[in-house]
């Protein structure tokens, strides 16, 4: 796997053309025809997201090339699964799994868990991210960034993905950040509904294909035939 703290680092950052996005309905900022104060939107769309950890649901995405990813959340205990090309992550309080999925032998190494006060620090996600998959809480740093910059451009507007309602921002100008330009969609429940930008150096096209408000619970177990590496301290 690779190390920890990648996505932290400042990058160069420039969307391609957002085609996936655009399938899934959300405007160019000219079509958008608004441009805004980014604070209080994107705040809106950061507490969205944030208020999101509550929810249950399955949500699956369409990748760039045809690939496809999966989130899935379930409470009582909270627990999240994230499932995209080369690996799987779950994240609970007993435990933060990490399975490198890419191998004839998978193996899937246990950390501590965050937190359940917190979200998971976006560095967590840097394979995910690697693997064509941005989480929410990667956006939501993106969102907070652009919040603090009083010279960022947001664009917004609603459209419906999955036969959800969303609205979506279309961000540009952000200093100091992940990603200086990126678009995001939030559906109404605070789910993220689609994303595109360039992050960490690499492209990265989402949107959602399917949602439920039920929790598949085969996605919070390891892949077939993994190894497991417990790297948890033990009890004191």
């Amino acid at each position: 796997m690779r190390a920890p703290g990648k996505l932290a680092r400042r990058m160069t950052a420039a969307t391609a053309a957002a085609t996936l996005l655009l399938t899934a309905g959300c405007e160019s900022i000219a079509d958008a025809g608004q441009t805004i104060q980014p604070a209080d939107l994107v705040n809106e769309l950061a507490s969205r997201l944030t208020g999101a950890s509550a929810l249950t649901y399955s949500a699956d995405y369409q990748l760039v090339g045809g690939a496809s990813a999966r989130i899935v959340q379930a409470q009582d205990p909270q627990r999240t699964a994230y499932d995209y090309p080369g690996g799987k992550l779950i994240v609970s309080t007993d435990a933060t799994t990490e399975c490198d999925i890419g191998t004839a032998h998978p193996v899937c190494t246990l950390t501590t868990g965050p937190s359940p006060s917190t979200q998971p620090e976006p560095e967590l996600f840097t394979d995910a991210n690697d693997g064509g998959l941005i989480a929410p809480a990667v956006v939501i740093s993106l969102l907070t960034a652009t919040a603090l910059d009083p010279a960022a451009v947001v664009a917004q507007n609603d459209t419906t993905i999955a036969g959800r309602h969303a609205t979506c921002v279309q961000v540009s100008q952000v200093q100091g950040a992940a990603a200086s330009r990126f678009d995001a969609c939030v559906t109404t429940e605070g789910a993220l509904g689609s994303f595109a930008g360039v992050v960490d150096g690499q492209a990265v096209e989402i949107a959602i294909s399917r949602y439920s408000d039920t929790a598949d619970e085969t996605a919070f177990e390891l892949p077939e035939g993994a190894r497991s590496v417990d790297r948890r301290p033990g009890p004191a």
